[in-house]
């Protein structure tokens, strides 16, 4: 479903954002207050940002030198998943020389204890570093020339090494105390002195690919669930509407490749701790009363499950309860209505629960997505699945409308009266396949969605835009914030986005922000968006029109440097990115900014021209500046990445109001 139809105290990040530019400067910060700093660290040695933001986490020492030399200590039930990630992770630090072995030689510059938190070394190593009993939940200490992983299961020894990557950080670009570690000659990063004790506010955390329009790509996919895995988010659940053989043709079969596609998706999935969820939507043709029809969903099922999938979904949203798809339901049920069209359902979903899910080993509860998926209102349909529903089913729930404006407690408690249950939100964000969204892109941080949340809700998953790597500054916030609720700060955790998009580098992340700047409206069924447009960009062109109303010379000094900047994003990003996936998702939308931003400043060239009365240069200034915002204007999205073709839109309608004032202002001339 989309909208076509459809704690801990913490220290906030400081973001500036300067009056005379669109770049952004962090100051960093712990993800938790601090106590009194030990011998070797400093005030001046706060810790890294680390998202997810963790439950606690404090100073548990000076920094350590990271050496050419470390040893992995191991055993039986250290997971293989966060055993390779830390030794790819020591790897791309410079480590030359990694040995995994099951006791320390004592020999080497530094000792990495990973397994259960319960393992004795683990134990003792953790001493003074709370273990949490939470599924998921992991413990980590980094002290003198030891660092401590310990999970409270598999999943959580490998989310402590997700972890333990923030905390590696170059050394001229942290804290002062003192270097520990037996390689002082090789200085180039540290590990962080930190204590972590963190688990996730939510059980269930990640995406949907639910919407419609071109389905993603093999390449996205694997991608995507990448992606997920260094985010600390556990699902993915595979619902592309325009896949036939999920809603049309439910009943047959993949054919031969396309399920041996899904089954390397499915192993990748598990590589990164992310449950692949199979969902298929039957609703729109299903006889519920016809065995041969629950035998074929069964059989699909079954199918998924040979290729290693342990959660299946079935949506049924999207579809209507006026009518039935067979006489034999209406003699079954009665006449079609809220009331009937329940009774159907519950009696599907329980016979998959009972005689599917509880007979096969591994298998967790099944997911639904119920008709009525974006309100509170109390209805027959509610009260019947409220009352005869199976326990162990998780229900979905959109929230308010098919796109909230905002997500509070007491609404998600209601809905969980209203279903029986704790629902599992399936939250449309940033999916722009509806009419309002056309020729955006989607990138503004998670926001107005209530802390407390979790107490409430069983997860929190996302269903991203078509284009799946431009997906993920919003999908990272939105993992953030699942993580938890109560220390999620957007501003950080937008930062902390851009950052990851641009492999830590901090001046890069500056661009990415203003290009997230730039694309950050996301649009409702109604009128007014839930995040409004170029929050930094349009207060100043306001500021800027205002002065140059009385001081024109000055407005164009002081604006220049911002459209500069926008018109050098484009480049920066396209030099810098690593991620590649990610600006080919985007190309149309940076030609359009290059485009727009040389627009502006050729604007600004003809209303100084204007000041100097060369009318001759404001005309040609003028002209340059029509030409490209009449190039910019013909950029359209690319028909292989979206369903809904147009203008690209971006910086609106701020840019083009400039551009339009300018014309007005040399028109007057």
């Amino acid at each position: 479903m989309t909208a076509v139809s459809r704690s801990l105290a913490v220290r906030s990040l400081a973001l500036t954002l300067s009056l005379g530019s669109l770049s952004l400067a962090v100051s960093a910060a712990t993800a938790a207050p601090s106590p009194a700093a030990p011998a070797g660290a400093t005030a001046s040695s706060p810790l890294p940002v680390v998202s997810p933001t963790p439950q606690s986490m404090t100073r548990a020492g000076a920094d350590i030198v990271v050496p050419s030399h470390v040893e992995i200590i191991v055993g039986k039930d250290t997971d293989q998943a966060a055993r390779t990630l830390l030794t790819r992770t020591l790897s791309e630090h410079g480590v030359r020389h990694t040995d995994v072995r099951e006791s320390p030689s004592r020999h080497a510059g530094l000792s990495i204890l990973l397994g259960p938190a319960t393992r004795p070394d683990i134990a003792r190593a953790l001493t003074g570093t709370a273990v949490p009993q939470h599924a998921e939940g992991y413990a980590l200490r980094a002290a003198r020339k030891t660092v401590a992983l310990g999970g409270t299961d598999a999943t959580g020894q490998y989310y402590a090494v997700q972890t333990l990557k923030r905390l590696i950080v170059p050394q001229r670009a942290h804290g002062h105390g003192r270097e520990e570690g037996g390689d002082h000659g090789h200085g180039r990063t540290v590990i962080a002195g930190a204590s972590v004790s963190d688990f996730p506010s939510m059980p269930l955390r990640g995406s949907i690919e639910g919407f419609y329009g071109p389905p993603w790509t093999k390449a996205e996919r694997l991608d995507h669930v990448d992606f997920l895995g260094t985010v600390k988010s556990n699902t993915y659940v595979y619902a592309p509407k325009d896949d036939p053989y999920h809603r049309d043709k439910w009943r047959e079969p993949y054919p031969a490749d396309k399920a041996a596609e899904l089954g390397e998706l499915v192993e990748r999935a598990t590589a990164n701790h992310v449950r692949f969820a199979f969902a298929v939507s039957p609703g729109a043709s299903i006889c519920y009363s016809d065995p041969a029809d629950t035998q074929a969903l069964t059989a699909k099922l079954q199918a998924m499950y040979d290729l290693g999938v342990r959660t299946v979904s079935v949506p049924l949203d999207d579809i209507s309860y006026t009518k039935w798809n067979c006489e034999a339901d209406q003699a079954a049920f009665g006449a079609p209505g809220q009331g009937p069209a329940a009774k159907a359902q519950v009696g599907l979903l329980n016979t998959l629960q009972r005689d599917f899910v509880a007979t096969h080993p591994g298998m967790r509860p099944l997911q639904m997505v119920p008709t009525e998926y974006g309100d509170l209102k109390d209805s027959p349909y509610k009260q019947i699945l409220r009352s005869t529903l199976d326990k162990p089913i998780e229900v979905m729930w959109t929230g308010t409308d098919v796109v909230p404006p905002s997500i509070t407690v007491d609404q998600a408690k209601k809905a969980s009266d209203l279903f029986g249950r704790k629902v599992f939100v399936w939250d449309n964000y940033p999916v722009n396949d509806f009419a309002r969204t056309a020729g955006r892109l989607l990138l503004a941080p998670y926001d107005k969605r209530e802390p407390g949340l979790s107490d409430h809700l069983t997860g929190l998953i996302s269903n991203p835009m078509n284009q799946e790597a431009a997906s993920k500054p919003a999908v990272l916030t939105m993992s953030d914030f699942a993580w938890n609720d109560r220390g999620y700060d957007r501003i950080r955790s937008g930062r902390q986005a851009a950052l990851q998009l641009a492999g830590g580098d901090p001046r890069l992340a500056d661009a990415v922000q203003v290009f997230v700047d730039l694309n950050h409206l996301a649009p409702t069924f109604g009128d007014t968006p839930w995040q409004p447009q170029s929050p930094v960009l349009g207060p100043k062109t306001e500021a800027f029109w205002q002065r140059y109303a009385t001081d024109p010379r000055g407005a164009i000094r002081a604006f220049r440097p911002t459209v500069d900047e926008i018109t050098r994003v484009p480049a920066a990003l396209r030099r810098g990115l690593p991620d590649k996936l990610f600006l080919s998702d985007a190309a149309n939308w940076l030609d359009a900014t290059e485009l727009w931003g040389r627009s502006m400043a050729y604007g600004l060239d003809a209303l100084s021209a204007l000041q100097v009365g060369d009318s001759a240069k404001a005309a040609a200034a003028r002209k340059a500046m029509d030409e490209r915002a009449e190039a910019a204007a013909k950029i359209t999205v690319d028909p292989k990445e979206h369903h809904q073709l147009g203008q690209v839109k971006l910086g609106d309608p701020f840019i083009q109001d400039f551009v339009t004032r300018v014309r007005a202002a040399h028109d007057e001339s």
